[in-house]
């Protein structure tokens, strides 16, 4: 149902705020507030005056706001029943975000996880919950199952809904919140907005880093072809066998009557061009360009149709020179020393974002029908080098490794919803396909040992860490959705609304990874000057020729490499919404779930699926209750009360075998066949004070109690840190949020304050969670075939992973009320997390470390040849905050799990619309 809220309403509208298509122009917007503060405090609210609407597509809603009392009380809180967190398109605006994940970690409880991904209240991502139009939204990461926000720039976004109560339209998936995305449907009047932004970093721009050719089109986003899997190669795995030496089909081709030897096949490689790292000692600016364009056509006096398209580039760099390092507890487990691997790493990623919509929408009476077109690819090209400061536990050497990869992860949604309201019945349907892939071809490890007698770093392909490690894989996601929503507005004196509807979800996933490795075959191995040469020239076709060296395939035949899963979800619900009397009303219902879930390992070569890979299929079924009284006790306040039972299911990736790389921090995962599915009660209560137009105290209070929590458990690898997925037993989830926005009049000041107002806005959220584990608890763990206790694993009373018990945001914003000219301050504070079970016996878990992020906003409209432009300065991290993983045992000494600089950021950028 289409839902248009005023100035305060819980949304996101373009940056592009000049655009007279979509919003109001500053001046508009000044002389609105200008007026809104002249306004006597007993006089009525004029409920004609000009307002910021925005376009709010979600399903489920109802059609008659609630009767209230106070004179303030946004209009999205009125017609709501459940708790939800404001932001308008003013604050968009004073934090100068251009995306979607920047703005929201400004709402009070929200935190950004690694500059993409929105936590709720300091919980993971499995408790966060993405939609698109009121549609299921996959992730273009579709390893990760929270959606990176930072992918949807707010030229492509009508609004914004945020809301941290469950309501049962949604689905029963919900940890901790719902972030419903609405984009542009039909436009005020035509329009076209160009923008463009330069930025750079302290750490990054104009500095040393390292690169990798790549192919011509890198650029782009699109690689041209060549890290396509070698014809040669593609023929040999097509074939069933697998590709070695010794096997008759490729040792033997003739005689087999297969046509290419395992020579050809090794050679086939792409070498230079993906194996050589170089050095850079000046990285580029980043960059971004967008326009946005809309315009209508009236068919009669009541039909309107609407065209809204854009499209966008970015190029961004980030260099990261840090530490990583693994240890064990010395000292009677007091200590804990680097002992296992301490590595020094520089890695430079190249990140490209190209994003397209297209949207066509239709009004006709108090009727809207939109089809949505969205295109997001996010590509990522990385290179690293690492040096072990010490010899590695495995190898006993110090080892030099280099790491080259390309990440490529694209999503493909299409919509079509229709909202159609006949008075008293309003009826919305849905339907939606997406499709989201992740391929990373070439994905390459080269390890070099130092060795003493030759004083230099050497590769003789068979040793420990001297081995290296070559890959591709594929991962295709296609997503089904369609929802029918009924509500009835019982025609009496007060709201009773009747809401019913029936959803449909199908997820099916299939993944493919093919492994490889050079191996010589010569007798005797590699000679001393061989192993010494750089990887270009270790690997051409000259060495790989004289010196018999071989690629081998190291594909888990058991199904530890492939593997197709699916998630089949019936749902209907039922709920009314009543006034029982005037500022006190219910809203109840119950959703019924039906889900099968599955993941099926696919071997190769002929074996036999690895027992510890499969598990059977989760097939459960659920009644999902939820309530929210909100009472509107005394004029401008008024009390939410709100319980529900809700889920977490596992996601594919923390089911399956497979293990893949996350390239936000370059570790490797692997899933656990044998979870199962989280059961949550949630309690909220939140009481809220409009004591002025736009100005609000509010406190809240939450719990929640959960059942199998899924943590994350790090594990040692030889240079790095692996992850899989555990049950915990239980867990709970405390805390208390609160939030106070008001405005200081400087026009007494006089001077250039005359026309000024300054604008404090501050949140702060306190979250508490614990763990519960008893003697008897036990756990399945990949690798065991029964149980294991479930203490070997988890501490009773330690935080879940994800979880910081303080979030602070505090904006201070100078506005000029006459144009468009304000200057803010932004602090944000979040406080240690912990990010994963300990790998190292009884160590303490790795924890993130709190930080502080200051940064400094100015936005400004100026006139340049005659045309309005608004220019963005941006100043980034001025405290210049780093980033830091690390142990720390009970002795008070310490190690880095990861660390690196994260420099202080700038960008300028600027836009106008015709």
């Amino acid at each position: 149902m289409t839902k248009t809220f005023t100035l305060a309403s819980l949304l996101l509208v373009s940056s592009a705020l000049t655009a007279p298509a979509f919003a109001q122009t500053a001046e508009e917007t000044a002389d609105a507030s200008v007026a809104d503060a002249s306004v006597p405090a007993d006089a009525p609210v004029d409920e004609d005056r000009p307002d910021d609407s925005v376009d709010i597509s979600t399903g489920g809603g109802s059609g008659t706001p609630i009767v209230v009392t106070g004179r303030y009380i946004p209009e999205p809180v009125r017609a709501s029943s459940e708790v939800l967190s404001v932001l308008s398109s003013e604050d968009l605006a004073r934090t100068g975000e251009g995306d979607a994940a920047g703005a929201l970690q400004r709402v009070s409880g929200l935190s950004l996880v690694g500059g993409r991904f929105v936590y709720v209240r300091g919980l993971g991502e499995r408790y966060s919950l993405a939609l698109l139009n009121g549609s299921p939204l996959p992730s273009p990461e579709p390893l990760k199952r929270t959606v990176p926000l930072d992918l949807f720039p707010t030229s492509i976004l009508a609004s914004s809904l945020v809301q941290k109560t469950y309501s049962v339209n949604y689905t029963g998936e919900f940890g901790g919140g719902v972030i419903n995305l609405t984009t542009r449907a039909v436009p005020d009047e035509p329009f076209i907005t160009f923008s463009g932004s330069l930025s750079g970093n302290s750490e990054t721009t104009l500095e040393t880093g390292y690169t990798y050719y790549g192919s011509d089109s890198d650029w782009t986003g699109f690689d041209d072809g060549t890290r396509d899997i070698p014809a040669l190669v593609q023929t040999a795995l097509d074939s069933g066998v697998r590709i070695r030496f010794d096997q008759p089909e490729f040792s033997n081709p003739a005689a087999s009557g297969y046509v290419a030897d395992i020579a050809d096949i090794s050679r086939s490689f792409q070498n230079a061009n993906i194996n050589l790292v170089q050095r850079n000692d000046e990285i580029p600016f980043n960059g971004s360009v967008n326009i946005t364009g809309g315009t209508y056509v009236d068919i009669g006096s009541d039909f309107r149709l609407g065209f809204v398209a854009t499209a966008g580039w970015s190029n961004g760099w980030e260099t990261r020179g840090g530490i990583r390092q693994q240890g064990e507890l010395t000292n009677g487990d007091q200590t804990i020393t680097p002992n296992v691997s301490d590595y020094r790493f520089l890695s430079t990623q190249n990140r490209i974002v190209v994003n397209g919509l297209v949207g066509i929408g239709a009004e006709f009476g108090e009727h809207s029908i939109r089809f949505t077109n969205l295109y997001i690819r996010d590509t990522a090209k990385e290179a690293r080098i690492s040096t072990s400061a010490s010899p590695v536990r495995s190898t006993g050497t110090i080892q030099n490794n280099q790491n080259t990869e390309w990440f490529e992860r694209q999503l493909m949604s299409t919509q079509l919803v229709g909202e159609f309201d006949f008075g008293d019945i309003n009826v919305d349907v849905r339907g939606s396909y997406a499709n989201a892939q992740r391929e990373a071809p070439y994905e390459r490890e080269i390890q070099y040992a130092f060795n003493t007698v030759a004083n230099d770093f050497v590769h003789d392909t068979r040793s420990g860490g001297q081995t290296d490690l070559l890959s591709f894989s594929e991962l295709n996601d296609d997503v089904y959705g369609a929802q029918v929503d009924l509500t009835y507005s019982v025609p009496t004196g007060r709201r009773f609304d009747i809401n019913a509807g029936y959803a449909y979800y199908l997820n099916q996933r299939d993944f493919e990874r093919r492994a490889f490795r050079f191996v010589t075959q010569r007798q005797g191995g590699l000679p001393f000057p061989v192993t010494q040469l750089r990887p270009d020239y270790l690997f051409s076709d000259a060495i790989l020729g004289f010196y018999d060296i071989f690629v081998e395939e190291r594909t888990d035949a058991q199904g530890g490499d492939a593997y197709t899963a699916e998630l089949e979800v019936h749902a209907g619900y039922g709920q009314v919404d009543i006034e029982l009397f005037d500022g006190f009303s219910v809203a109840a219902g119950v959703r019924y779930e039906d889900a099968v879930q599955s993941v099926t390992p696919i071997p190769f070569f002929g074996f036999q699926v690895n027992p510890l890979f499969v598990a059977p299929p989760i097939a459960n079924d659920y009644w999902l209750p939820a309530a929210t009284v909100t009472w509107n006790f005394a004029e401008d306040m008024q009390l939410r009360l709100g319980a529900s039972r809700t889920i977490g299911r596992p996601q594919f990736r923390e089911l399956a075998a497979p293990s893949y790389t996350d390239p936000d921090n370059d570790r490797t995962f692997r899933g656990n066949p044998a979870l199962i599915d989280s059961e949550l009660l949630n309690i909220e209560g939140r009481f809220e004070w409009y004591f002025d137009r736009d100005e609000l105290f509010s406190i809240a209070a939450f719990y929640k109690d959960i059942d199998n929590p899924i943590e994350q458990l790090a594990t040692s690898g030889d240079n790095d840190v692996n992850v899989t997925f555990l049950n915990a037993p239980a867990a709970t989830l405390y805390g208390v949020e609160t939030e106070l926005v008001k405005f200081f009049p400087l026009y007494d000041w006089g001077g250039i304050l005359s026309s000024r107002r300054l604008r404090a806005q501050l949140n702060y959220t306190y979250t508490q969670s614990e763990i519960s584990v008893n003697a008897n608890d036990t756990t399945f763990v990949p690798g065991f075939t029964d149980p294991q206790p479930a203490t070997n694993y988890f501490v009773d009373g330690v935080a879940l992973t994800g979880q910081s018990d303080h979030i602070v945001n505090l904006q201070l914003s100078l506005e000029d009320e006459d144009r468009l000219s304000q200057q803010s301050l932004l602090v944000t504070y979040t406080s240690d997390r912990i990010t994963n079970r300990s790998p190292i016996g009884d160590a303490p878990d790795i924890r993130e470390e709190g930080r502080i992020q200051l940064d400094f906003i100015w936005r400004q409209a100026l006139t340049l040849f005659g045309q309005e432009v608004q220019a963005t300065l941006e100043l980034r991290n001025i405290l210049n905050e780093d980033f830091r993983e690390f142990y720390r045992a009970p002795d008070g000494s310490s190690i880095d799990a990861l660390s690196y600089d994260r420099g202080r950021s700038f960008s300028f950028g600027l836009s106008t619309t015709f």
